[in-house]
């Protein structure tokens, strides 16, 4: 799950078939001082497109995208600063657009590892809302050790710069700008499946504009497990000390009693687990497990869930619980335990929000790389304004970038 010390270019197709021809620089060609470093802008169209087969029980009417015959075309700029300001691009609207930026770097480091930063893969997310915008304003913040491939519309007023200074893309509809925030969500995990990023970093889409586009996934999360091969995942929200990961995510409440089962309950703590060892570094991860019912049930009073599910699932686990949920966070938030598995999705929310607005992120764990986003939507409603708040893209980026070096 961490991080590899040998990489493929940046731009490396992962197929063996010509769908995704490049020309960009590789990874040795770029500079490894702190006093300037390289930006390759990385323009790609995609003239024809197809949708793959959808997997097994979803809607066969979406699954992973997939361009046909794109051409990419790159050239290198230098810059002192990690921001994306210089952003440029002359793709149509529904394509996505890649622009490859690497910040200072250190040449020190121990014989055997790797002394280059993590590259990560930004996303930008819908280009009508403030992802552009946070995405640029959060690199502007201050030196990030890593290296930031960004991704995102061709869009006149999408680029991070046109955003921040107050451009929006309002020509674009809902459904072309969900396609192209799912472009850009494809085209990230097919860099870091092949090894050419380390990470990723998505910003904030827009659920009814990616349903437009024929989008068939609960979320995200859901989707990234695919894209990466069905595997078992969870989300997790983090703000400092506090890590809650949701047993379920985008359902209705009145679905979550029969969701919630001693065996996802297991699966979500061993996930969490794993994780917790191989990206954090916590060698005995401390688990505890939130009680779905007020006052964890007072022994069957107000419902038999606790005792009867989530029980048996914490003694499996080794963790503490279930433990009611007007408790566990303010425990976990002292340092007592190292994540807290929470049944419900409002629950886990909430209390990462009270902890730390506007500086929560959302961890999928499972994947074979890290994948962190902002713990927000798109704010459609402030986009172009220039008055976003970058605070959680920065510590997606921070996180990401951390994780990633493990």
């Amino acid at each position: 799950m961490g991080r590899r010390s040998t990489r493929s270019p940046a731009c490396t197709p992962t197929r063996t078939s010509p769908s995704w021809p490049t020309h960009c620089p590789s990874r040795s060609s770029r500079p490894t001082t702190r006093r300037s470093w390289a930006a390759t802008r990385c323009q790609a169209s995609s003239p024809s497109s197809r949708w793959a087969p959808a997997p097994r029980g979803h809607d066969s009417s979406y699954s992973s995208w997939s361009g046909g015959s794109p051409r990419a075309t790159c050239r290198s700029t230098r810059s002192r600063t990690a921001s994306a300001t210089a952003w440029r691009s002359s793709s149509p609207s529904s394509t996505t657009s890649t622009c490859c930026a690497a910040p200072p770097t250190s040449t020190s480091g121990s014989s055997g590892v790797d002394p280059r930063p993590p590259r990560l893969a930004v996303t930008l997310g819908d280009p009508r809302g403030i992802g552009p915008e946070v995405v640029q304003k959060a690199l502007a913040l201050g030196a990030l050790d890593a290296e930031v491939v960004l991704i995102g519309s061709g869009e006149r007023g999408a680029a991070p710069s046109d955003a921040a200074a107050g451009t929006a893309p309002r020509s674009l509809l809902p459904e072309q700008a969900g396609r192209i925030a799912l472009e850009a969500v494809t085209e990230a995990v097919r860099l870091a499946l092949s090894g050419a990023v380390d990470a990723i970093v998505t910003g904030p889409v827009h659920k009814h504009a990616l349903h437009l586009a024929g989008f068939r996934y609960p979320g995200l999360t859901e989707f990234l497990s695919h894209l990466a091969g069905d595997v078992d995942v969870a989300m997790m929200l983090a703000v400092g000390p506090l890590r809650v990961v949701l047993v379920t995510t985008h359902i209705p409440l009145k679905d979550v009693p029969a969701a919630v089962t001693t065996a996802r309950v297991v699966a979500c703590g061993r996930i969490t687990e794993r994780a917790l060892r191989e990206w954090w570094g916590i060698g005995a991860p401390r688990l505890a497990v939130c009680a779905l019912n007020p006052h964890a049930g007072e022994s069957g009073l107000f419902g038999d869930e606790d005792e009867g599910v989530l029980t048996p699932a914490a003694r499996a686990l080794g963790a503490a619980g279930p433990l009611p949920a007007d408790t566990v966070f303010v425990r976990a938030l002292k340092g007592e335990f190292d994540a807290v598995l929470t049944p419900y999705h409002d629950v886990g929310m909430t209390a990462v929000k009270v902890a730390g607005f506007g500086k929560g992120v959302n961890v999928t764990l499972g994947l074979p790389f890290p994948r962190v986003a902002p713990d927000h939507g798109t704010a459609l409603d402030i986009a172009g304004r220039g008055i976003a708040d970058p605070g959680s893209m920065r510590m997606a980026l921070e996180l990401a970038a951390r994780l990633a070096r493990r």
